[in-house]
């Protein structure tokens, strides 16, 4: 996760509180206030989550790519996590969080597994579902 002077720095969030462990702001889209969002880095986990100002919308792909790259660095993988039934929670609607281990590595699957890449050839396709499937 970014630093906290890395996250001040953001022209489209308006920082509101800074705690120890995180922060709570308004972000901004198009110049006008979007959504709150609240962001940690404690027990054992970094997490953002993002509550549009509007409760009936819920934030795109795109739109928790942009608060991903804003909070996170580029190399960091991050996820949204869809629970058992018995853990939902649902405080706020359409709240989406983003969350990230702080001491271990997050597991991904293969991205062949996702997709073919942008530029990849057949012979580049099929050398990563060959290792992909032998590891």
């Amino acid at each position: 996760m970014k630093t906290l002077n890395e996250i001040k720095e953001l022209s489209n969030l308006m920082i509101q509180h800074v705690a120890v462990d995180g922060g709570l702001g308004v972000l901004f889209k198009a110049g006008k206030s979007f959504a709150t969002v609240v962001w940690s880095n404690g027990g054992g986990w970094e997490h953002v989550s993002i509550s549009p100002f509007k409760r009936s919308y819920t934030p795109t792909w795109d739109e928790m790519c942009k608060l991903k790259d804003m909070f996170f660095y580029g190399d960091e993988t991050v996820v949204q996590y869809h629970p058992a039934k018995n853990e939902y929670v649902n405080n706020l609607p359409n709240c989406l969080h983003l969350w990230r281990p702080i001491n271990e590595k997050m597991p991904a699957p293969p991205s062949i597994f996702v997709g073919v890449k942008h530029g990849q050839s057949l012979e580049e396709v099929k050398a990563a579902i060959k290792d992909a499937c032998e590891n």
